[in-house]
């Protein structure tokens, strides 16, 4: 009976030392995890072709988030979401989850990035450049780090152009020109629309800022100025600092222009 278990015994640590040597490693992570995941990249090429900054007034943009193993990202239109794995190798591979449903006039970005998540199973890190690619074949997408540019916007702006009238700029704002003033870390911007003191949300993102709903008092003012300049700051989809002046811009064209006061 003894020797029925110690044999019985023996088969079985032979065999579960077979299923250990058999047993799959789960490889270490990449060597760039570090430097992709945590931070917002901005798609800039897809399949050799250049992509403008903005798709629809939207950064098209992917973030590998840090924990959970997730993703998002949008083409310009659609939000879009999903899981991520990276691995030894600078492997990676995405799993489509859940996305927005909405019809945009460019959808071009969108598609692409689609066919990035179902094809890629590799990444390389070059600088700023983060690029996926399949095998060793061209990169299906490239990606350049979206960094925080809204410690330039810090301070208080005044107004001295603004698009799109026929009045001249000194008819528009006879005596006080519009300002905006943005706090460091704050989600809010005030100002004055050159008759009545406002606030409105604004949303950065990289280069990309969105204002909206302007709640201001209510004084009666005369002229267009006031009323032209909310409009078009709540159109606004971007901005460019350089130096003590400050451009913002719709699309591709700079419908406003500040100077640092």
């Amino acid at each position: 009976m003894r020797k029925m278990n110690f044999g019985a015994l023996v088969a079985m640590v032979l065999l579960s030392a077979g299923c250990a040597t058999n047993k799959p490693t789960v490889p270490a992570p990449g060597k760039d995890q570090v430097n992709i995941v945590g931070k917002k990249w901005q798609l800039i090429e897809l399949n050799g072709k250049a992509v403008p900054a903005t798709i629809n007034g939207k950064t098209p943009y992917l973030e590998l988030n840090a924990s959970g193993g997730r993703y998002e990202a949008s083409g310009g239109c659609n939000g879009m979401g999903g899981e991520y794995t990276l691995a030894a190798g600078n492997r990676v591979k995405f799993t489509r989850g859940m996305s927005t449903m909405m019809a945009c006039p460019d959808m071009s970005a969108e598609q692409g990035l689609g066919r990035l998540f179902e094809t890629a199973d590799n990444y390389a890190v070059s600088g700023n450049i983060l690029s996926f690619s399949k095998a060793k074949m061209a990169p299906i997408a490239k990606f350049k780090l979206m960094e925080d540019q809204s410690a330039s916007l810090t301070g208080t702006w005044e107004l001295d152009y603004i698009s799109g009238p026929r009045i001249a700029f000194d008819g528009l704002y006879p005596g006080k020109k519009p300002t905006l003033i943005f706090e460091a870390g704050e989600k809010r911007v005030k100002g004055n629309g050159s008759c009545n003191n406002f606030t409105s949300q604004v949303d950065i993102s990289g280069a990309s800022i969105k204002f909206g709903p302007v709640a201001g008092t209510k004084m009666a003012c005369e002229g267009q100025g006031e009323p032209l300049f909310f409009q078009t700051l709540e159109k606004v989809t971007s901005f460019g600092v350089s130096g003590n002046t400050l451009n913002l811009v719709m699309g591709d064209i700079a419908v406003m222009r500040f100077k640092k006061k």
